[in-house]
């Protein structure tokens, strides 16, 4: 009989290049949440209520006879409101609070490979049914700005906004990509701007252009004469303006 001979395929090592190495938002970002939407809801029903409150008080302004009767009104709607505002609030916030946990834990970041350097863009996901991976590479970076709100404060949280080019021209509003819940997150802007300087020195962003005078390049196949004396007319041009 025959030997089978078992064949095994080696693969060789491969570094990850869909991202580097992970780091998620802290554990506090959840409970910032779970608290900020319970303070949302709060507010809606408290804001509500005074608003009802206002009416009575405007009501017995202007008739102070009726007072009597519209508190009676106001009372048996007021209960009748607040029982609907919160049970409004109950259908959107329970679903909310499930859900939170979950999308904030599928959320992951990376700016560094895992050999340590420094990838050449921020890695971003982000999504429960419908999974979102964002590469911005450094180089197309415009603006950046670090963010702490009232509730990031109390939980020693911030974020760090992304904005590119392409995407700061368009009608959209708000960063192209935001790291949130982070608490290092000074840290991670510093080191955002640090690799953004490394493209260019003196930085400017990709939307302004070099000022910086490049030498005429001078080979064949090019009418290196006409290009000269272009930048010459360019300059009487410019000294023109100036007087």
């Amino acid at each position: 009989m025959r030997k089978e001979v078992e064949t095994r395929v080696i693969k060789p090592p491969l570094e990850k290049i869909v991202s580097g190495r992970i780091f998620k938002p802290d554990k506090a970002y959840t409970t910032k949440v779970l608290v900020k939407n319970i303070a949302i809801a709060a507010t809606i029903w408290l804001g509500s209520m005074t608003i009802t409150i206002i009416l009575l008080y405007m009501l017995y302004a202007i008739d102070p006879a009726e007072f009597g009767e519209a508190i009676a009104t106001m009372g048996t709607w007021g209960r009748t409101m607040n029982n609907w505002l919160i049970i409004g609030n109950l259908i959107w916030l329970i679903p909310v609070e499930i859900l939170t946990p979950i999308y904030i834990k599928s959320i992951e970041y990376s700016v560094i490979s895992e050999s340590g350097e420094s990838m050449p863009e921020i890695y971003v996901k982000k999504g429960i049914l419908t999974i979102t991976r964002k590469h911005v590479p450094f180089r197309t970076i415009t603006n950046i700005s670090s963010n702490a709100g009232v509730f990031d404060r109390i939980f020693g949280l911030g974020s760090v906004s992304i904005e590119t080019a392409g995407y700061s021209g368009s009608n959209q509003t708000g960063p192209e990509e935001k790291l949130e819940g982070i608490r290092f997150y000074e840290e991670l802007r510093d080191f955002i701007l640090n690799e953004l300087r490394k493209f260019r020195t003196p930085y400017v962003t990709t939307t302004e252009p070099d000022k910086t005078d490049k030498p005429v390049p001078r080979g064949p196949g090019l009418d290196d004469e006409m290009l000269i004396t272009l930048r010459e007319i360019r300059d009487l041009l410019k000294e023109d303006k100036r007087e």
